[in-house]
């Protein structure tokens, strides 16, 4: 890494869908090494991939919590089975292993209210390793860059 490499990874960071021209434009590097300095950037596994940042409201995404969950037991079974538990359920969208008083921080999104109260009854009451469950309900998000 260096620092092309680094500005790369700003820019594309600001804005992933930036045609390669303007990208080498803004670093200061030829179009063609631009390109491979991206590729390989890719192929490293440096970028992961590129996605799009969508307004959940338009979605139908209307109540957004983090959610700490404590297990009844420190093992990694239980760990294991409660992340399978979790894994592909659509409301959790993000699944942590923590440290601290817990043992994973959820990010948990869902229409509305009672959509978040079925999702604790049926989805996190059901399941046999959850001890104790913190929901912190987010407000506002002045600044989030995931």
């Amino acid at each position: 890494m260096d620092r092309f490499d680094e500005r790369i990874l700003q820019e594309l960071k600001m804005d992933g869908r930036i045609s390669n021209v303007e990208l080498s434009e803004r670093i200061g590097l030829s179009a063609s090494a631009t390109l491979r300095r991206v590729q390989e950037l890719e192929k490293r596994g440096v970028i992961k991939g590129y996605r799009a940042m969508t307004d959940n409201t338009q979605l139908g995404v209307g109540f957004i919590a983090y959610v700490s969950i404590g297990l009844a037991s420190h093992r990694k079974q239980s760990q294991q089975e409660f992340e399978e538990h979790v894994r592909f359920v659509e409301e959790v969208v993000e699944c942590h292993n923590i440290t601290g008083a817990n043992e994973y921080l959820l990010r948990v999104e869902t229409k509305d209210l009672p959509s978040y109260k079925k999702f604790h009854a049926d989805v996190l009451g059901e399941c046999k390793h959850v001890q104790s469950i913190t929901t912190m309900v987010v407000m506002d998000s002045p600044k989030d860059e995931r």
